[in-house]
């Protein structure tokens, strides 16, 4: 009896032992900081934080995609000699993918928001809408009757869960700020913070952006305090937040932290957006089929296993994988027995996912991505998350100290060389301009705002650089694109075409890769490493395009454990 006493209590006193250790000396460092030892969410004040946050959910209509290891760039045979996309070692980052290409629908609602907070109807107006509006037009053929789909295909039901296409890769930019700002505003309402159906009754002056909300969230809603804080968790918040009154404060004191903030986690701080080309084609291989412990069992030449584009299934075996052009006058094979099902595009989730779970990632509509075309993915500078064309900004500031949000009266309009106007920018936005010298100097990683041209199309890339010279001619350039240049005036519009016969290329700063074969293409273009580039305000009948968005935090989104 008194060995088993004393057994027992050496084991409870081991135990007691264990817990003051683990918990650093009794104290229990959840709720207390291990900088200062002081509590956090202290409901007398000082720091507060969110110490239960677990991770990043994935916002509609995307997959995760765990980041890692690839080789980017053709692994198959360079039939074609272009040199534009020789295999080079690259890393990305865990993100998130849309699972289909953006559809006729979504990007309807798109349009029909638009329309409803900026009218029309309204000159001051006009051009956002108009501006967004894919061009339907490319489906005309000088020698083909393609006018069924001019008329109908954008908005016909029948072709709602078809992609859209006639998309400019500067709309395709647009519609993931829009998505973004939406989805967040979503967010808020269904956690209670802002006025229930605030969402539905806005107009120009009174439109939310996420940015805004973070930095200056009064200023959102067009400044309507009831429906900013009309929620029942923002009552909630003010209540908890608001000293009590005390001998050294008789009446109390306003509440602080009263809005969401970027470390409470409750809204997404990273944007619906183009994916990279590194992203795009990482996303696009699915190689995490092809993964045996650390290492890659094989390269791949589709989307899908093996090297042909019919399926090798016993159930399906011979149909096509993909919506791809697959001879001269073959779009969808014969009638009776359509090898794709598909003359044109095919409705999204026709076909089988890749091993990410991301449909039509060969075939369909090729897609734009968000990189400035290069012939070369310049490695040697730079193998983590690869992209080329960024631009750097940051906020405007007022004479007090504030961020500047545009109003409607601070909408400026840009006339792109093809003619069309679109907004640069939508009132409730904060404005952003380029970085200057305070954000520049003395830095290692970047000395100016705009790094597209970088290392490949700058003075010192081309053979003409003279250090001491600060001519500005075109000639200096290293790439000898047309200029052409549109003007308005009391007559409208000017358009002054490049006349030059020496011109050799397209490439300059202004155009944008886009991936993947589409319904137009053969075979050869299903490679995800292939590569080709299209002036960023041009749109076609086969490219459309699907959003991204950055991960936060861990690398992946399961515990792994080493395999013995």
């Amino acid at each position: 009896m008194n060995r088993n006493l004393a057994f027992r209590t050496i084991v409870l006193s081991f135990s007691t032992l264990l817990l003051i250790g683990c918990s650093n000396n009794g104290r229990n460092y959840k709720n207390s900081s291990r900088a200062t030892g002081w509590s956090i969410n202290d409901k007398n004040g000082g720091f507060q934080a969110n110490t239960d946050y677990k991770e990043q959910e994935a916002a509609p209509g995307l997959i995760f995609i765990e980041g890692g290891t690839f080789t980017m760039g053709r692994v198959q045979d360079d039939v074609m000699h272009d040199w534009n996309n020789t295999p080079t070692q690259q890393h990305v980052q865990s993100f998130y993918m849309d699972e289909t290409e953006v559809t006729n629908l979504m990007y309807l609602e798109y349009l029909d928001y638009l329309k409803k907070v900026f009218p029309p109807e309204q000159a001051n107006y006009r051009n956002i809408y108009y501006g967004a509006l894919p061009d339907t037009l490319v489906w005309r053929n000088r020698l083909g009757f393609n006018e069924t789909m001019t008329e109908n295909y954008l908005r016909h039901p029948a072709y709602a869960r078809y992609p859209v296409v006639g998309v400019s890769w500067i709309q395709a930019v647009e519609f993931g700020n829009w998505r973004t700002n939406r989805y967040n505003e979503y967010v808020l309402e269904q956690e209670g913070y802002t006025q229930k159906g605030a969402k539905y009754n806005v107009d120009a002056e009174s439109t939310f952006d996420t940015y805004t909300y973070l930095q200056a969230p009064s200023l959102t809603y067009g400044g309507q305090d009831d429906v900013i804080r009309g929620g029942k968790a923002s009552e909630r918040r003010e209540k908890a937040n608001t000293p009590k009154a005390s001998a050294d404060n008789p009446g109390g004191s306003e509440a602080k932290d009263i809005y969401v903030q970027m470390k409470d986690g409750i809204i997404s701080t990273t944007k619906y957006r183009l994916p990279t080309e590194a992203e795009w084609e990482y996303a696009a291989l699915g190689l995490v089929g092809l993964r045996e412990y650390n290492v890659y069992r094989g390269r791949k030449k589709y989307p899908w296993d093996g090297a042909y584009t019919r399926s090798g299934n016993r159930k399906t075996r011979g149909d096509q994988l993909a919506n791809f052009k697959q001879g001269d006058g073959d779009y969808g094979g014969i009638a009776g027995w359509s090898d794709d099902n598909a003359d044109i595009t095919a409705e999204i989730k026709s076909y089988e996912p890749n091993d990410y779970g991301l449909y039509d990632m060969a075939g369909n509509v090729s897609e734009w991505v968000a990189d400035v075309y290069r012939p070369i993915v310049d490695d040697e500078f730079n193998d983590f998350n690869y992209f080329r064309g960024n631009v750097y900004t940051k906020n405007a500031i007022n004479d007090d100290g504030t961020v500047k949000v545009l109003t409607t009266e601070d909408i400026v309009y840009d006339t792109l060389e093809n003619g069309k106007i679109v907004a640069r920018n939508l009132p409730g936005e904060i404005l952003q301009v380029p970085v200057d010298d305070n954000e520049t100097y003395l830095r290692t990683q970047f000395s100016e705002s705009d790094n597209r041209n970088f290392r490949d199309g700058d003075k010192q890339s081309t053979r003409y650089y003279q250090s001491f010279s600060d001519s500005d001619s075109p000639n200096d350039r290293m790439y000898d694109s047309p200029i052409n240049k549109i003007s308005a005036g009391e007559d409208g519009l000017t358009k002054e075409y490049d006349k030059a016969n020496d011109r050799t290329t397209l490439i300059d700063d202004e155009v944008r890769v886009y991936k993947g074969g589409s319904w137009r293409d053969r075979e050869y273009w299903l490679d995800p490493a292939q590569r080709r580039y299209l002036p960023q305000t041009m749109a076609t009948d086969d490219i459309g395009f699907r959003n991204a968005m950055s991960r936060v935090g861990s690398k992946s989104t399961s515990n792994k454990t080493p395999r013995n």
